[in-house]
Parts: structure tokens; C-alpha cells; sequence
């Protein structure tokens, strides 16, 4: 339990140090911001804040995973990182390496418009892709692959996909974590419009999924003890509470620089790895559909989108927010940005514990006699 300790501060340590360095250096790059011409006025001055913070942000998580499990191991304490840490670190990063051509596109090119909506994603497609075959892949002694074919709420249901065949359940297991992957990575994306917006709504939702699994280790159906209607089956969940940890507290140092007013930009180099991030403990956690609750604050933000749009199409011209995403509508109203972001922060953490709640609740029901 040490190492839950030991990587958000190694995680946090190396975020709030080292990102300066990475503004200064990006400053000197001229790697700058650009600005939607269309958006609220106050957004302007933004214009040429460095962008692509959000590598150092991964950059801060990797770093700090491995030298944990190396001070574990040193101590006699761990036997080094798992397929399971690692499975979900290659994910993340690879999320972030799309990201990272969209933000070099568009300082490359001098514009607000980086990769083309199609190569965007044909780049998540192909790290989604990846990310489920092996996640069907490398099963444990007892057989149990780091993914599971089942649908999954807070541990995998009675649905499953592979009922239709273990070919036919591989392929909809794909399609499946393209969608939850897509979704979040999307939803994160479209939420990073406001400094410090979506690394402190990121925050709640990786310290959750660090309680969760701290919570899985703990119930464990590997601990013959603990009664088999409420174990877990899921493998390695302190390392994915680990990674978790770390990227909470990487987090909390990149939002050290990034609050109003920011310093640096995570860019999408850093909102698709943090929702890849999400999806994939998502996935691995067998929890995939209790992130909607989780990240409820990225749905709200994405669903503005998709209602303004839909509405304009089929409206000939008429709008449901002044501007989307969400959060440009209430700049609008006249809220200040802080104002903005604080009450998000405080939407965001009531539906993390609308989550945590319905995750225990459902132990505690299972967990009663008869």
C-alpha cells in the first residue's frame, strides 16, 4: 500500500517542477496557443500560451510508475510492473502521442485546427485497436485476461458479448472499447476550454478509480477469505490504483501552473491521454459503464455539444446554448472564468460521489446475508 503513497508524490513532485522548465522551453519553441476566432472575447489573450503541457503530464505519470515499482523492489515489497499497469500506460500514451501530432499540427502550421477530423481518428481507432486485443490477451494462471467480454457496471454483468461466440465477442469487444475510448478521450478534449478545467474535474475521477481499486485489492477473489458473491475479479487493482495515484498527484502539479492564469496548456496531448487514461482503467477495472457517472461532467459538456449541433441542423440555424462547449455558454451568461471552473469542479465532484456511492452500495447489498 506504500506505493499508493510513493507515486502520486514522486507523480506531483516531478509535475510541479518540471513543467516550468517545459513552458520555458516550449516559450523558446514559439509553440503557442492558437485561439478560435468565434469564441468568447476574453479567450484572446490566451493566444500563444504554450501548449502541449499534457506531455509532461504522462511524462511525470510514467517516470513516477516505474521508479515506484523499482523502490518496491528494492525493498523486497514488489516483483517489478504488471501487464496490467503497463496495458494501460500504452493507452495512455498512445492517446497522447495522437494528441501530440494535433497540437504540433497546428503550431507547425500557425493555426487553430491541427489533424483532420478523420486522421484524428483513424490514430484513436488504431491505439483502441491495439488496446483491446491485448487486453484479450495474457491471461493469469487462472485464466483471467486483463479485459473481460462481459458488459460491466461495477464488475462484469451476466451480458456478455462473448455469448454470440468467441470471435464474434473479440469483435464487439473492439468495437466496444473503441466507443468507451473514443467517448472519453472526446469528452476530456472538448472540456480543456478553460485553464485549469479539465485537470481539476481529472483529478476527481483518477481518485476515484485510485479508492476503487484500492478497494478491489482488498476484495479480491484471489483472497480465498473474502466471500465470492462480493469479490472482484480483476487482476493487479493496486496497480491500476497506483497509476491512478499518479496521475492525480501529476495533476495537482500541472494545475499548480495551469489556474487562471495558465502558464501552459495540456493541449490535446494531454486531454486525449488523460481520457484514454480514463477509459482504459475503465475497461481494466471492469467498471465501464460506471465512468459515465465517474466523468458525468465530461458527458454534460459533451452532450451540449451534440444537442447545439443536432439542434442547428435540424432547426435550420437555431441554437439551444449561446456557444458550446457548455462552458462558453456561461461565459457568455457573464460568469467569470473562475466562477466557471470552480462550480464545475463542484458539479464534477458530486457525480464522483454519486459513483463511489453506487460502487459501495452494490457490495453492501451483495454483501448481506441470505
Amino acid at each position: 500500500m506504500i506505493a499508493i503513497l510513493i507515486a502520486p508524490a514522486l507523480g506531483l513532485i516531478l509535475s510541479l517542477f518540471g513543467t516550468p522548465v517545459l513552458a520555458r522551453v516550449l516559450v523558446r519553441k514559439k509553440y503557442g496557443q492558437f485561439i478560435r476566432e468565434d469564441g468568447p472575447t476574453t479567450h484572446p489573450v490566451k493566444r500563444g500560451t504554450p501548449t502541449m503541457g499534457g506531455a509532461w503530464i504522462v511524462g511525470s505519470v510514467v517516470i513516477a510508475y516505474f521508479a515506484t515499482h523499482g523502490i518496491m523492489t528494492l525493498i523486497g515489497v514488489s516483483a517489478g510492473p504488471t501487464a496490467f499497469g503497463l496495458l494501460l500506460l500504452l493507452v495512455t500514451v498512445g492517446m497522447a502521442l495522437v494528441g501530440f501530432l494535433d497540437d504540433y499540427t497546428k503550431v507547425s502550421k500557425q493555426r487553430s485546427l491541427g489533424l483532420t477530423p478523420w486522421a484524428k481518428i483513424v490514430g484513436q481507432s488504431a491505439i483502441g485497436i491495439g488496446f483491446a486485443i491485448l487486453a484479450l490477451n495474457r491471461p493469469d494462471e487462472n485464466g483471467r485476461t486483463p479485459g473481460s467480454t462481459a458488459i460491466s457496471f461495477v464488475r462484469d454483468s451476466s451480458f456478455d458479448l462473448a455469448s454470440a461466440g468467441p470471435l464474434i465477442g473479440a469483435i464487439l469487444f473492439i468495437l466496444w472499447s473503441q466507443l468507451i475510448l473514443t467517448g472519453a478521450s472526446n469528452g476530456v478534449n472538448v472540456t480543456d476550454g478553460l485553464d485549469g478545467l479539465a485537470a481539476g474535474i481529472s483529478i476527481f475521477v483518477f481518485g476515484a478509480y485510485m479508492l476503487m481499486g484500492i478497494w478491489q485489492f482488498n476484495q479480491s477473489c484471489a483472497d480465498t477469505t473474502v466471500a465470492r458473491a462480493v469479490c472482484y475479479e480483476v487482476r493487479d487493482p493496486l496497480d491500476l490504483a497506483l497509476i491512478a495515484a499518479a496521475l492525480c498527484g501529476s495533476l495537482v502539479g500541472f494545475l499548480w501552473w495551469n489556474t487562471t492564469p495558465a502558464r501552459i496548456i495540456m493541449g490535446d496531448t494531454g486531454s486525449l491521454a488523460l481520457g484514454g487514461a480514463m477509459a482504459g482503467l475503465a475497461i481494466l477495472s471492469r467498471t465501464q459503464l460506471l465512468l459515465v457517472v465517474l466523468a458525468g461532467m465530461f458527458v454534460l459538456v459533451t452532450l451540449s455539444v451534440i444537442i447545439q449541433v443536432s439542434y442547428f441542423k435540424l432547426s435550420d440555424g437555431k441554437r439551444v446554448f449561446l456557444m458550446t462547449p457548455l462552458h462558453h455558454h456561461f461565459e457568455l451568461k457573464g460568469w467569470q472564468q473562475v466562477t466557471v471552473v470552480t462550480r464545475f469542479w463542484i458539479i464534477a465532484g458530486l457525480f464522483v460521489a454519486a459513483g463511489l456511492g453506487l460502487f459501495y452500495a452494490e457490495w453492501i447489498i451483495l454483501a448481506q446475508p441470505g
